[in-house]
This record gives C-alpha cells, structure tokens and sequence, in this order.
C-alpha cells in the first residue's frame, strides 16, 4: 500500500504574503519581520502516492521559489536533466494557479489536467504556447468522473460555487455559480482521500458531502471577514464579490464545515487577513473551532 504525501508549497492568495505593494496592519508586521507571522508564497500543492512522481494541484507565479525550497520537487541526482513533476491539475484559470505553468516551459512532459472550461483559457491565451504540445499534453477531465494518475493515485474534479477568472468576467458576473470554471479536485491513495477547494463563494450540500468522506481538507481561508479589503482600504470589493466566502459569520467557513471528522486546513490566505498572525484572536477563534492555518512547506501524510 503507497501513502498519500502532500506538501504545501504555498498557502498565500494572489500577490503572496507580504503582498508586494501593501502595508496593511498584517503584511506592516511581515516586512517588519515579526516573529508572529511566516511569509508565504502563492496558493499550490503538490502530491505523490509513491514519493517519486509529484503532481501539482495548480501551479501559481512562484513556482520557481517553491522548487527551489522543496527538494522531492528538484532534478533527480541520475539525470542531467529531468522532473518528478509529472502532471498538473488546475481548479481554475486565474492568473495564480495558471502562470506558474510558464515556469515548466523547458522541454519537459507532463500533463495538464483541468475542465473544458480552464483548458479553453489555456487554448485562448497563446502565451501558453510556450508548453510544447510534443511534451505538454492538455486533458480535459468530465467532471464527477475519476481518472488516473501516476504513482498510483486516482482524482475527481467537482464543481464549487464560485465565478469564471477576473480576467473574464463581464459587466455582471454570476458569483457562485456551480460550473468548470471553479471547481475543487479530490485526491484518492487506497482509502485514504485529500480534498482541495482553494476558492469558494459558498459551500453546497453536495460539497459537504463530498468533503464529509476526506480525510484532510485544505479549503479556501482568503477572508476572515466579508468586508476585510474594503474595511483596511485595501480593496474596494466584499470576499463573495471575489467569489470567497468568509471564514467568520453565520454563512461563513467556520460554520459550514463544523460538522467535518477530518483535519480542516486553511489555505491561499489573503494578505490582509489576521489568522496570519500567530496569536491573533482571529487565529485562536479559527484553531479552537478545529481549524489549522496551512503555511509554505507544511507536509501531510495519510
């Protein structure tokens, strides 16, 4: 029997933490180097069943930063060149869980895995060009349909409510909507299952209970509260105008998945939101809730 491995390799939503431009009262205390926060890179996972072959769950802007901190990641010692990256499965096409994808562009075969919905905007774009379809095969997986992937592991796309990427959105988008374009994706070694929802605008009765039968959940932690951005004027739109739903509140993700036996993981948290400060009132309300707060090289082993 393999085992599931997964490495965070970033925990952090679009612009990282610190965010570059920002001087908010959490990333004030990044760039002051307090010890209660940890910087983080963008949103990504990668998993293995066999400790050899990797597969990235989304691959954000700063994937060469988390290669070079992960060394299961890094060119194996009996190749001059080579990758234990063998596939990529994408949740969405926004910009950080697609630009990463640029980073792997030096002649390497691997699969992309993603709905019809993410592959399309792949298609659209032709700077993804750059991944020679030679070596970079584009999959286009059913969804609710499992299939294969090396090492000995087995995945499962699934729809969560949220929006198509900020880049293709029109004058009035539909915030939750339960399409390809957001979707969470479930991974499976023997029994034992890990599921990854890094966005989403509300949780349905079908997500839960989906997550109900994983053993470890990394879910969507961007906002502590709806109005965060607009409150620290950071930004000018509520977290479900973004298409994330609050950790806090009554419809929030506290409250959602309180019912969840497995281990809850917070993961591609805003910059702005205060569970980043260890010690916070935010982070001890998300911990004695059963929460864990997801931070850049954390490993799980089922």
């Amino acid at each position: 029997m393999g085992r599931l491995t997964a490495i965070v390799l970033g925990a952090a939503a679009g612009g990282g933490f610190p965010q570059w431009n920002c001087r908010c009262p959490v990333c004030r205390l990044a760039w002051a180097r307090d010890k209660r926060t940890k910087p983080g890179t963008q949103a990504s996972v990668a998993i293995s069943a066999d400790g050899l072959q990797w597969i990235l769950l989304n691959a954000s802007p700063d994937l060469r930063a988390q290669l070079l901190a992960t060394p299961a990641l890094q060119p194996p010692d009996a190749t001059e060149r080579g990758s234990p990256i063998v596939a990529v499965i994408l949740t969405g096409a926004e910009v950080d869980q697609v630009a990463g994808l640029l980073t792997l562009r030096e002649s390497q075969a691997f699969t992309i895995f993603a709905t019809a919905e993410t592959i399309a905007a792949l298609d659209a774009n032709p700077i993804f060009n750059v991944l020679s379809t030679d070596l970079v095969a584009r999959q286009a997986v059913t969804l609710g349909q499992s299939f294969a992937l090396p090492g000995g592991l087995t995945a499962e796309l699934f729809t969560v409510p949220g929006k198509v990427p900020l880049y293709l959105e029109d004058d009035d988008p539909e915030l939750a909507a339960e399409t390809g374009a957001n979707v969470g994706v479930e991974l499976v070694c023997d029994s034992r299952r890990l599921a990854y929802v890094p966005g989403a605008a509300a949780v349905s009765a079908a997500v839960l209970a989906r997550l109900a039968h994983a053993d470890v959940v990394l879910f969507d932690g961007t906002l502590f509260t709806d109005d965060e951005m607009v409150a620290t004027g950071t930004g000018t739109k509520t977290g479900r105008r973004m298409g994330h739903m609050p950790i806090d509140g009554e419809n929030g993700t506290l409250a959602a998945l309180a019912a969840l036996a497995g281990r809850r993981i917070l993961t591609h948290i805003n910059n702005t939101n205060p569970i980043l400060i260890e010690g916070s009132n935010e982070r001890r309300k998300v911990e004695a809730a059963g929460f864990e707060v997801a931070e850049d090289g954390m490993e799980i082993v089922l």
